[in-house]
């Protein structure tokens, strides 16, 4: 798969996810440095995977997300970034969101390795988005083309009310 920012093209580190792939484990660190694994997590779930909380199309996802997370009862979001937990607490409790998890995948990069999210030039993650169902099956796969760019909310929305 192709990416960019603002029109330069990326490579991403390993191999992407495609609907229908099974979600490998991974381990991410929560925002009061405790580990969670994809084994911690049940159900339908979303995974965002965003560059930085502190970059404006990445809040703005996140808060999107945020706001409609009451749209899909028993449906469980994350939002994974490199930035570091402490950053993350802080944004969280700043526009205070209360309906997604956020997890930080700077130390071990696992979730990078098992998603194919790791942008080599930036050393941040890509703009991606995983809609995962209760066997840790992908029903939905999407890597942002460029990373500046917001998902396909919709779609998004719409794979996690239907798995």
């Amino acid at each position: 798969m192709k990416i960019t920012f603002k029109g330069n093209p990326l490579t991403l580190q390993g191999a992407q996810l495609k609907q229908g792939d099974t979600l490998k484990e991974f381990v991410v660190a929560k925002n009061d440095l405790s580990p969670l694994r994809l084994s911690d997590t049940k159900g339908v779930r979303i995974f965002l995977s965003v560059p930085s909380l502190d970059t404006p199309v990445c809040d703005l996802e996140v808060k999107e997300f945020n706001k409609r997370v009451g749209e899909m009862p028993g449906v469980s979001i994350y939002a994974i970034s490199l930035d570091l937990p402490f950053a993350q607490a802080r944004w969280v409790k700043s526009y205070n969101i209360d309906g997604i998890v956020t997890v930080s995948d700077y130390k071990e990069r696992s979730f990078a390795a098992a998603t194919g999210t790791f942008i080599n030039e930036l050393g941040l993650l890509a703009r991606a988005a995983f809609v995962v169902d209760a066997s840790d099956k992908i029903v939905y796969a999407e890597y942002v083309q460029e990373v500046s760019e917001h998902p396909n909310y919709e779609a998004i929305l719409n794979a996690a009310k239907l798995a």
